[in-house]
């Protein structure tokens, strides 16, 4: 069961079941022409939030099993960014840079925020991810219920980042469990599977 704090924000209760840390295991499994990369790795995620209508997002990865390149234990990937929905800006919103908010709050209640659905009778919504070699992503998607998916809208890419054009994210509390799954389309392939993962919530 979920315990909602007095304090969360109206537009965070439908990524409510996210909030915590959140630890376990996964695997990579992405083919490059008729090469095969596998690998398992551990992760920790966290979803945090200060107040605001949006969750913060955290994820750190580690090897558990030598490859070529990686030693057992050693850090593998670490991504971070913002989480929320998808709606219209207001005056009272935040920005742009650093330009406070202009009048009352919107979507400070239920009722505002429940007049967000869409047709599927879930919310749209935004993610914000970078990476430190170079890539950052912006997903949209759809949160209904326990479950999320997410396609990206963009990547960017420095000049020293590797090929990467396209990504799809799934996540699904099951059984009290976080699962997820994400394709990319890198390295000249099309999209297709490329690693999950389960994950327990830490208390």
């Amino acid at each position: 069961m979920i315990e909602l704090n007095a304090d969360l924000p109206a537009e965070l209760v439908p990524l409510s079941w996210l909030i915590g840390l959140w630890e376990g295991t996964g695997v990579v499994h992405y083919a490059v022409g008729d090469e095969v990369r596998e690998h398992e790795f551990g992760q920790r995620l966290s979803f945090t939030h200060d107040g605001l209508p949006y969750l913060n997002y955290t994820s750190y990865t580690w090897s558990l099993n030598p490859s070529a390149g990686h030693e057992a234990g050693s850090t593998h990937v670490v991504e971070t960014g913002y989480w929320r929905l998808s709606r219209p800006s207001h005056e009272g919103d935040a920005g742009p840079a650093m330009l406070p908010g202009v009048g009352a709050k919107p979507y400070a209640d239920a009722e505002s925020v429940e007049a967000l659905r869409n047709n599927d009778g879930g919310f749209d919504i935004e993610v914000s991810l970078v990476h430190p070699l170079g890539v950052s992503e912006l997903y949209v998607g759809q949160i209904t219920g326990p479950r999320i998916d997410l396609a990206t809208d963009a990547v960017l890419r420095t000049a020293s980042a590797k090929e990467y054009s396209a990504a799809t994210r799934m996540y699904g509390l099951v059984e009290g469990r976080l699962l997820w799954a994400w394709d990319i389309a890198a390295l000249g392939q099309d999209l297709r599977t490329h690693s999950s993962g389960s994950l327990s919530r830490v208390e």
